[in-house]
């Protein structure tokens, strides 16, 4: 049963009227499907989500016509809206609007003037599916991101909707966090024949569990039907293919390389066998390394390398933190060096206390306790704007909160897209000329071809002596571009290492490429990595 059709939808923001940010997308769905909308930076996906809930609708001018469940979005109630289509969005703190966790599952039931004997049901029932018990009662501001996501789903599923619509939800979260949510979303999916729809930029969790694809570029379709025949009309795109999972990376670079798998051949079935053996996920990805690539090449093991005090830009020394005199220590005797002109990554769970370290390391907190040292100085020691002078400079993960003005090369900035928002706020930043550049989160919202080029960028500026720190969560970046990397868990540094190393020797906080080729080919962290010892192997 067909539940969304959208036809030959246009959109023109009111601010730019000349510029189509949708331009003739059609697509339909039946009842339990699961899209994946995906594309560059700016090229329509989060328009066209919002264009799915009335209340949401931005203001311009539109064409074409979207029917939900048969009718017109905009002839819907509030209360058929609401109960219709539920929302997701990116940031989690966002969307939470009460104090309590009980009382944000039951605010939107309230607004409706649900009954309050059904609003317990559904509550108490909607609490236990989640497994939000155990923090039923909790404040939403103790709560880490993962559980306000959580929180924020389970309270949009407390409304029974027919469609959830999710606009990139795993974009704060950390690896484990996001693989947790992404399963919970697939649960719904097919369990109650949801229909779902999800933005994503990572989507090495989400492709192989999609049942359909569509791709946008510049507003435009670029492909839509079934998941694995999509990614295979993408092989040939070099911007899309850098964004799909690693096992597809893979299968498009070495189809050249195969010496025991079967040959391509010109017969009319050959392109539909070609797409059925396409791997989509890990498990794929590695019986297709298996049976076409041998195991004999092993990679060598790294040399590690001392640090010498002259070399410091960064320096945490047994640092303590915490906000509330009465508080918890966010962070607990804190160790950490990071060398003039390298390119170091931090990464961890969702309230490990990563923002709070580059937070510290910026002068925007301070430690009770311990010393941190910025070029050889105590952070403290720096009077006025001396620290911020051609010396240090911070891209939080709000960059909204970059912008002075009102404009960014003739657009509001609150009109950019969130990885627009991202760049446009790297580059104010940049104008300071720092010589040790912090950022936090700096690949959210923005698509892996994007985010190439801010790598780019990045190691030029190491090159050129900038030393650069990282918190991120996205592993597939902090393995291609980081010189070293460290696990900061529970307001500790628990792990450092070269990135090769640190990559290897981890089982959840390292790439898809490690999982696929973990006791088979050593060492490999990247795609590119895996690409090369499937060429070693076939000489």
């Amino acid at each position: 049963m067909e539940i969304l059709r959208v036809g030959d939808l246009g959109f023109s923001y009111r601010i730019s009227p000349d510029k189509k940010a949708l331009d003739g997308v059609s697509f339909s769905l039946e009842r339990g499907d699961m899209l994946c909308v995906c594309g560059a930076t700016g090229s329509g996906k989060s328009t066209l989500l919002k264009m799915l809930k009335r209340e949401l609708t931005p203001a311009g001018a539109k064409s074409g016509r979207i029917l939900v469940c048969g009718r017109d979005p905009e002839e819907f109630s509030e209360r058929e809206s609401a109960s219709t289509v539920g929302f997701v969005m990116q940031r989690p703190e966002q969307q939470i609007v009460t104090d309590k966790v009980w009382h944000e599952l039951a605010f939107g039931l309230e607004n409706l003037a649900v009954p309050q004997k059904e609003i317990r049901r559904r509550v108490s029932e909607i609490a236990g599916y989640f497994g939000i018990e155990s923090w039923f009662e909790m404040s939403t501001d103790e709560l880490s991101g993962g559980q306000k996501q959580l929180l924020n789903l389970a309270a949009v599923m407390v409304m029974q909707p027919e469609i959830l619509v999710l606009d990139e939800p795993t974009a704060q979260l950390d690896p484990i966090a996001a693989s947790n949510f992404i399963a919970t979303v697939v649960k719904l999916n097919r369990e109650l024949a949801l229909t779902v729809v999800i933005v994503e930029h990572r989507l090495e969790d989400i492709i192989p569990v999609s049942d359909k694809l569509l791709v946008l570029e510049a507003g435009r379709t670029v492909a839509f039907g079934s998941t694995r025949e999509c990614v295979g009309k993408l092989l040939e795109n070099g911007r899309m293919l850098r964004s799909m999972p690693a096992a597809v990376r893979i299968y498009a670079a070495t189809q050249g390389l195969k010496k025991n798998g079967p040959a391509r051949d010109a017969e009319s079935g050959s392109a539909a066998a070609e797409i059925a053996g396409l791997p989509l996920d890990v498990c794929e990805g590695r019986k297709y390394i298996e049976d076409n690539f041998g195991n004999e090449v092993r990679s060598e093991t790294e040399t590690p390398e001392r640090l010498s005090d002259d070399d410091i830009a960064l320096e945490f020394r047994d640092v303590y933190l915490r906000y509330m005199r009465d508080g918890k220590d966010v962070l607990r005797g804190m160790d950490l060096k990071v060398r003039k002109g390298e390119i170091f990554c931090i990464l961890g769970g969702n309230g490990a206390g990563k923002s709070t370290a580059v937070s510290a390391a910026a002068g925007l907190i301070r430690p009770y306790s311990g010393q941190i040292r910025v070029f050889g100085k105590r952070i403290r020691d720096y009077r006025g704007q001396e620290l911020y002078r051609n010396c240090v400079a911070m891209l939080p993960q709000d960059v909204q909160t970059v912008f002075t003005e009102d404009s960014y090369e003739g657009r509001h900035p609150y009109d950019l897209s969130g990885g627009e928002q991202q760049l446009a706020a790297l580059d104010i930043v940049l104008r300071t000329e720092p010589r040790l550049l912090i950022l936090d989160e700096p690949t959210k919202g923005i698509d892996v071809y994007t985010a190439e080029q801010m790598g780019e960028k990045l190691k030029s500026l190491a090159q050129s002596g900038v030393t650069v720190v990282i918190v991120t969560h996205d592993v597939e970046f902090a393995a291609r571009l980081a010189d070293r990397c460290a696990l900061l868990f529970n307001g500790e540094i628990t792990s450092c290492d070269r990135a090769k190393a640190f990559f290897s020797g981890n089982y959840f906080y390292t790439t898809a490429a490690n999982r696929m080729t973990r006791g088979y080919y050593d060492g490999v962290v990247t795609t590119e990595d895996a690409v090369r010892m499937c060429g070693l192997n076939c000489r």
